[in-house]
């Protein structure tokens, strides 16, 4: 591959290696290939890496926003000229189709470094005037060291989404991508650094949770960003608290996608598509759980059946192909046990959910009608290419079933009445709502969720919250009395 990292870990502005940490196969989920092998960050690396960082980020922290946007923005320019090789990388590191890579994965991560670069240079204090002459000053000051771990669906787009807010406000960055997915950060890495980024600001070591427990207990980490799973936001979250470390999580999710009798149903049935089977299925703010007004559940599944019949799975490198493996075999039989799950419960298998016998892993998109709330398939995420459709007769009875999860990261509604597209927003207990569409995420707008799906917000103007603190500087203009 002509995009192939030369090493495991990128360290201090260059490729690093330590054969004394355990190896890591990175296989090719379309083919069950080992296209490298890489080795875990020894106590050394992570060590390196902490004083890299730190020692580059006090002076970091000296350069004006201008100065630290023009170089993400640098950043972004040469990865979008380097899409395809970057593309063709996120396929081998994730098996996503390169009809899907090369435009959603390279291509957002540059929209985060180019939107936060442009940002930069605005990041500043404000004056407060106060009573009898005296004033205040805020000062917006980096937090410090930031540690990334990132989730294997996106592996790019997350080292971008993680690194670009921190670095345009001052800090330095340590970016742990999942051992299934671990080459794409080191090309992200490597191009900041020919971008201009000075040596030490953003530093990418392999490893599993032994690494990441590492990093996120360091005294010398101030903030901690994760996206991954519930439990394991639980417990890094919980490590965090333990220092006082600035935390964001990320976290997943059991989305709903309500369509009423009066939507389009073939931009309905685009937008079931887009929530549950890009990424062959594995994306957090997937719309998975699927309630369909009854009046047209089986024109919509009529119509989702003919659509689904459509998709071209094959080969991820083929341009033509737009449904491809699960990201691993583990995750496959994860999936594989869902799909059992619900027709023991007794849901309706309408198609797919078969595993294709070839080598990778493979498994056809699989829709379950009748599901019921309390199914496994309704109320865990599977993170797969499962839907679950579910029958409502009222809004005031599917708002209460959507929100009665325990997580809360998006939410969907299709309908052609807005003031009905409006309520449901607003009743849906969900960061991020979509209104006649689904899982479109711009870097302009916040993304993050609530209840266990997460804490903080990621992307916008937001993000800088998250990445920065406020210094209030009070300054008297008159003499300092006393009571004695």
């Amino acid at each position: 591959m002509k995009a192939q990292p030369t090493a495991s870990h990128f360290v201090n502005g260059r490729y690093v290696e330590d054969t004394a940490g355990t190896p890591m196969d990175v296989i090719y989920p379309a083919t069950g290939e080992v296209i490298a092998q890489l080795h875990e960050a020894t106590p050394a690396i992570i060590e390196e890496a902490i004083i890299a960082a730190k020692a580059a980020q006090k002076e970091w922290a000296k350069y004006s926003g201008t100065e630290r946007g023009r170089i993400l923005r640098r950043t972004a320019d040469i990865m979008r000229e380097r899409n395809h090789d970057l593309s063709v990388l996120e396929t081998y590191d994730t098996g996503k189709p390169y009809q899907e890579t090369s435009v959603a994965d390279a291509t957002s991560g540059a929209d985060a470094l180019e939107f936060f670069g442009g940002l930069a240079a605005s990041l500043t204090g404000e004056h407060i005037q106060l009573s009898g002459g005296d004033w205040a000053y805020t000062v917006r000051e980096p937090l410090g060291l930031c540690v990334g771990i990132g989730a294997w669906n996106y592996p790019t787009q997350i080292a971008c989404w993680k690194g670009a807010p921190a670095l345009a406000c001052g800090n330095a960055v340590i970016f742990k991508p999942s051992e299934t997915t671990p080459l794409c950060a080191l090309k992200v890495a490597e191009i900041l650094i020919e971008a201009g980024l000075p040596a030490g600001l953003y530093n990418v070591v392999q490893g599993m949770g032994a690494v990441g427990g590492a990093l996120v207990t360091d005294p010398r980490v101030e903030k901690v960003s994760l996206t991954g799973s519930v439990p394991t936001g639980k417990k890094v979250y919980a490590a965090a608290a333990a220092d006082m470390k600035h935390a964001t999580m990320e976290l997943g999710g059991k989305s709903p996608m309500v369509v009423f009798d009066d939507a389009n149903i073939e931009d309905a049935v685009s937008g079931a598509i887009l929530g549950n089977f890009y990424s062959s299925g594995q994306v957090c703010s997937n719309g998975t759980r699927v309630f369909v007004q009854k009046g047209i559940k089986e024109a919509f599944l009529k119509r989702l059946t003919e659509r689904l019949s459509t998709a071209i799975i094959g080969d991820p490198m083929d341009e033509a192909t737009n449904f491809g493996p699960m990201v691993s075999e583990n995750q496959l039989n994860i999936v594989l046990g869902y799909v059992e799950k619900g027709q023991a419960e007794g849901a309706r298998l309408v198609c797919g959910g078969t595993r294709i016998e070839q080598p990778g892993s493979w498994i056809t998109p699989a829709v379950f009608a009748d599901v019921t709330d309390d199914m496994a398939i309704a109320r865990e995420e599977i993170f797969g290419p499962v839907m679950s459709v579910l029958d409502f007769d009222t809004e005031e009875e599917v708002v209460a079933r959507a929100n009665d999860t325990e997580f809360g990261l998006a939410a969907g509604v299709y309908t052609s009445d807005l003031t009905r597209a409006h309520r449901m927003a607003a009743g849906f207990e969900a960061g991020t709502c979509f209104i006649n569409s689904y899982n479109d995420a711009p870097v302009e707008v916040p993304f993050g969720g609530v209840k266990a799906s997460g804490i903080g917000r990621e992307n916008s103007k937001a993000a800088i919250e998250h990445y920065s603190q406020l210094k209030s500087v009070y300054v008297r203009m008159g003499e300092t009395e006393a009571p004695f």
